[in-house]
């Protein structure tokens, strides 16, 4: 594979060892085997023995040179892991990250204290990870949720996403807009709970990984000159579509917790709290609608 000759006689396991001596990490070599083998976790175990066939040899070699020439694996995948849900992913939205993994207990730590059914909408979902995964681990038929975004690319990422929810795919509606803009009047004051992960970095920013930059889509990353432009629009415009008392719940960079409160309090937010991700890093902030 990759600048040789395909050997027909290699196991799985060989070919894992093999694909880490090229792609340098052991992990990541499993990862790329399992999914050309279309076997994960024990199912791989079970067929490390057997000899790996030419197709799925000719596909793990494609998913190296791509990942070799930079591209990040969750696009060479094709799949990435999100919670309890296994999305499609590809360049047309983000990776979903583990930090952003808190966001939906965030909402159900909220939910949790409110009476079903509930009205969610999830701005600027990219894959649908946040608004899906809500719907999952929420009671079947408790919650609709929306899903919006302003990429009609992203919207159908988020439609092949959703109906790999099973039933649960009854309970979403997907919309194409910018933020809010998304929504007909008739759903002002309707929504119990609005989650978003917007793009939060400053355009310019050095501190951005290159793979990052080169690979995902920038209209999800880049939000003017302090990476604020989005979060003003969704703070200041949400309490026209939040019932009173719901819950605005969003992500930002962890140095912008401090101004992104004072928006909050700014729109007239109470219980403005800020929450941190796994590292201990500022992440999210969220408030309750008071009017």
């Amino acid at each position: 594979m990759t600048n040789q000759e395909a050997d027909p006689h290699i196991s799985w396991q060989d070919m894992v060892s093999r694909t880490a001596d090229l792609v340098g990490d052991r992990s990541t070599a499993k990862w790329l085997c399992e999914h050309a083998s279309g076997c994960d976790g024990e199912e791989f175990l079970e067929i490390k023995n057997e000899l790996v066939g030419e197709r799925p040899g000719l596909h793990l070699d494609a998913m190296v040179r791509r990942y070799l020439a930079g591209e990040p694996l969750q696009y060479v995948m094709g799949r990435w892991a999100f919670r309890h849900l296994d999305l499609m992913v590809d360049s047309r939205v983000l990776i979903p990250r583990p930090e952003t993994e808190l966001l939906p207990e965030i909402a159900m730590e909220f939910l949790a204290n409110h009476k079903a059914p509930y009205v969610i909408a999830d701005l600027g979902t990219g894959s649908g990870a946040i608004g899906l995964s809500l719907l999952d681990e929420l009671p079947l038929g408790s919650a609709t949720v929306w899903l919006t975004d302003a990429s009609p690319d992203a919207i159908d990422v988020a439609r092949a996403n959703a109906s790999g929810t099973g039933r649960a795919a009854a309970h979403v509606k997907l919309t194409v807009g910018q933020w809010f803009e998304a929504f007909d009047v008739t759903l002002h004051k309707s929504f119990d709970v609005i989650v978003s992960n917007p793009p939060y970095i400053a355009e310019g920013d050095t501190q951005v990984d290159a793979s990052v930059n080169d690979w995902e889509p920038h209209t999800a990353l880049f939000a003017g000159a302090d990476g604020l432009d989005d979060l003003r629009v969704i703070i200041q415009q949400a309490p026209q579509w939040l019932r009173t008392g719901g819950l605005l719940a969003v992500e930002m960079g962890h140095t912008q917790a401090e101004l992104v409160s004072q928006l909050f309090a700014d729109a007239g937010f109470t219980g403005v709290r800020v929450h941190q991700d796994l590292a201990g890093h500022n992440r999210f902030v969220s408030g309750v609608c008071a009017s």
